[in-house]
């Protein structure tokens, strides 16, 4: 089982990027997916999740219309799409595969978010 995140790096405050996470060796399509982020001293944070079909997503209030979440599962990849970024949302960004029926879950290793000038 692999979760690989990539897409993060420096960028300006109000710039954009978007981190892709693509697993492989579990079924892609039975788990919601979520990216978490942690910053130094900071608690873990639920940043933005989608069902497994992708029909529902959920997001914090601190990224809400800044941050959207998708997927593509004939791909085995999930995205999180970052614009007006802030310095706020320097943090690892993690992904995460959760199956609500099991509670079986992986993560990644995840992939680092710089917003600064």
């Amino acid at each position: 089982v692999q979760l690989v995140e990539s897409g993060g790096g420096l960028v300006q405050p109000g710039g954009s990027l978007r981190l892709s996470c693509v697993a492989s060796g579990f079924t892609f399509r039975s788990y919601a997916m979520r990216w978490y982020r942690q910053a130094p001293g900071k608690e873990h944070e639920l940043v933005a999740h989608i069902s497994s079909a992708g029909g529902r997503t959920n997001y914090a209030e601190s990224v809400k219309g800044r941050f959207t979440i998708s997927r593509d599962n004939a791909k085995n990849t999930v995205y999180l799409q970052m614009n007006s970024l802030k310095p706020e949302d320097t943090a690892m960004y993690n992904c995460n595969a959760q199956r609500a029926r099991t509670g079986r879950e992986y993560w990644g290793q995840g992939t680092q978010v710089i917003v600064s000038s």
